[in-house]
């Protein structure tokens, strides 16, 4: 699938650049996504990971024993394993039983609409033909076939998005990377030009990758710009991992197997896999309760698309190509939750009210979808700060023909269960569609109103904020690896009855030259922080109804337009509003 003229005009189009809110971090490139790409990426909200290689063959065995020291995939550092050694598994690579239309049309019937595969992993061995070494599937193994192709061509026959993995770490290159704890290896310059052909290789040759997913090593700012440039200068429409490291990314990515506990501005994607233990194939794993692991995943993908993410499902194919029997169950067994549920799913975006104690929602265009995780002892739901949206018959999706009204209950909402004539589930093991996590939907009139949780003020009018109360907004390239979360927004919901307050900001001392900007109701207010003596200046600021009507919003930011990793310059100690007249 060779990317043509044609077809590289059509993936570097952008019909609209990407324009970001002054409060929120500016993009570091151009060209890149655009608005359009960024949106059609975040409504796919689940697909599916394959993590496959040499390590495939071992399945987390060497010599006979088990190797239980890490990833199954990483077992060429975790054995440790002699370089010849493991090289030589490329000898027995012949994955007869890979069949790439197969895996397609098991994703679709998961219900997930893209595919990423290991193009290269951490051990250097490439999944596809490369001029750079002939330690790939086509020049160095008796299968002789290029695997990220098959699959490349196998999602365009099927409809699929498709896009690959690459490390930037290679325990194969030639002065390249040992395993070093954390993976956090620099890369050298031969290494950084041997990523960067490859690169151009994999944007060149597979037709429109729609995501690339960086992983692992300690790139310079210089190298990480080269990469991410790389990809764009031949398709600006491809979504680069945050794994590329120092804010270079299109999207954030999650720890593995973990979730933000922080809010999250940039698009973000959380990678899971089927056993913590591993994402390659592990012989040895134990794969128990399959209705519990359903129910797992379900649950994952809601939690996750509940809070604006997507959610990327790994499988590990055994050495022959073949999916583990166990997985595809499981992914079959998502999709059948999915054929009657994909509505609240597919093209939501995040619950706008605060946690909900039965569980999880999402927002349409023209409903709200209650997920119901946990049964209410009243067979109610709340919802809460909704007072002033206009609702329809509430009903349970896939079971429209039975509603109920919704209900006003003091700052929100209130739906019956019992009037939907629903019941709670035994939860005895049971993978019917109808008995777990039901699905309410709210149909909606109008727009949708939200009235925030808020911070009360004095009986005097007078208000006081301190940061732990604040909604936390975090830098955040991935897991970690030598690169720390850190902090570049500070935001308050304030229930203000005054139009103007003299507000004042109490702060460690901090560098004379340090600027912030205060934002009161979308507003932007710049503020010099005054020197290494200073630790508070006052400004007055107006409320404005207008676009906040129900809380006043008050955020801390650095001085825009600043970039993505740009810190908050300053340590927040309190922030006051003192009404004025």
């Amino acid at each position: 699938m060779l990317l043509t003229t044609s077809s590289l005009a059509q993936t570097t189009q952008a019909a609209t650049a990407l324009r970001r809110p002054l409060d929120q971090p500016q993009p570091r490139q151009n060209p890149g996504p655009s608005a359009e790409t960024i949106k059609a990426w975040q409504d796919r909200k689940f697909g599916m990971f394959i993590h496959f290689g040499l390590y495939s063959i071992a399945g987390g065995m060497w010599n006979g024993k088990r190797v239980d020291n890490g990833y199954s995939e990483q077992i060429f550092a975790n054995g440790p394993i002699p370089a010849k050694d493991y090289e030589a598994l490329a000898k027995q690579f012949d994955p007869e039983q890979f069949d790439p239309d197969a895996i397609v049309a098991l994703a679709k019937a998961a219900g997930m609409k893209f595919i990423v595969i290991t193009a290269k992993h951490h051990d250097g061995f490439n999944l596809f033909q490369t001029s750079q070494t002939s330690y790939n599937a086509v020049d160095g193994t008796p299968y002789h076939q290029d695997i990220v192709k098959q699959l490349a061509d196998a999602c365009a026959r099927g409809g699929l998005k498709f896009g690959v993995y690459y490390s930037t770490i290679d325990w194969h290159h030639p002065g390249g990377n040992t395993y070093i704890e954390g993976n956090s290896n620099p890369i050298t310059p031969e290494q950084e030009a041997f990523n960067a052909v490859q690169l151009k290789e994999l944007l060149s040759h597979y037709g429109p990758i729609s995501e690339i997913w960086f992983d692992m090593g300690k790139p310079t700012p210089a190298q990480s710009e080269h990469f991410a440039h790389t990809v764009h200068a031949l398709q600006p429409q491809t979504m680069i991992s945050g794994r590329v490291w120092n804010h270079y990314g299109d999207f954030a990515v999650m720890g593995d197997n973990a979730e933000p506990d922080v809010a999250m501005e940039l698009p973000w994607q959380a990678p899971a896999s089927m056993f913590p233990e591993t994402w390659g194939y592990r012989s040895w794993q134990e794969r128990k309760d399959l209705p519990g692991k359903i129910r797992e995943n379900i649950t994952r993908l809601v939690r996750v698309v509940s809070q604006g993410g997507n959610y990327i499902l790994n499988i590990g194919p055994e050495g022959d190509g073949s999916v583990v029997p166990y997985e595809a169950q499981v992914l079959r067994g998502i999709g059948e939750w999915l054929k009657h549920n994909g509505e609240a799913i597919y093209g939501t975006r995040k619950q706008p009210f605060a946690p909900l104690d039965f569980g999880y929602a999402t927002v349409g265009p023209h409903a709200v979808y209650l997920f119901v995780a946990k049964w209410p002892a009243d067979h109610q739901l709340h919802i809460p700060g909704v007072a002033d949206t206009v609702f329809g018959h509430a009903y349970r999706l896939g079971s429209s023909q039975v509603t109920t009204n919704v209900q006003r209950d003091g700052d929100g909402v209130t739906v019956s269960l019992d009037r939907l004539g629903m019941r709670q589930s035994s939860d005895n093991g049971d993978t019917n569609v109808d008995a777990f996590m039901p699905v309410v939907v709210l149909p909606v009139k109008g727009p949708l109103r939200v009235r925030p949780s808020m911070v009360a003020a004095a009986p005097d009018g007078r208000i006081h904020l301190q940061p732990e109360h604040a909604e936390h907004y975090l830098n955040y390239n991935g897991e970690g690896y030598e690169a720390p979360a850190t902090l570049y927004k500070l935001s308050w919901q304030v229930d203000a009855q005054a139009a103007d307050y003299m507000l004042t900001l109490h702060y460690k001392a901090a560098a004379a030259s340090a600027k912030v900007d205060l934002w009161i109701d979308g507003q932007r207010y710049p503020l010099g922080l005054g020197g290494p003596d200073a630790t508070s200046q006052s400004l007055r600021v107006h409320r404005n109804q207008k676009t906040h009507p129900y809380a006043m919003q008050v955020e801390l930011t650095p001085s825009a337009p600043f970039r993505e990793g740009m810190a908050l310059p300053v340590t927040v100690q309190s922030v006051e509003l003192s009404p004025t007249r």
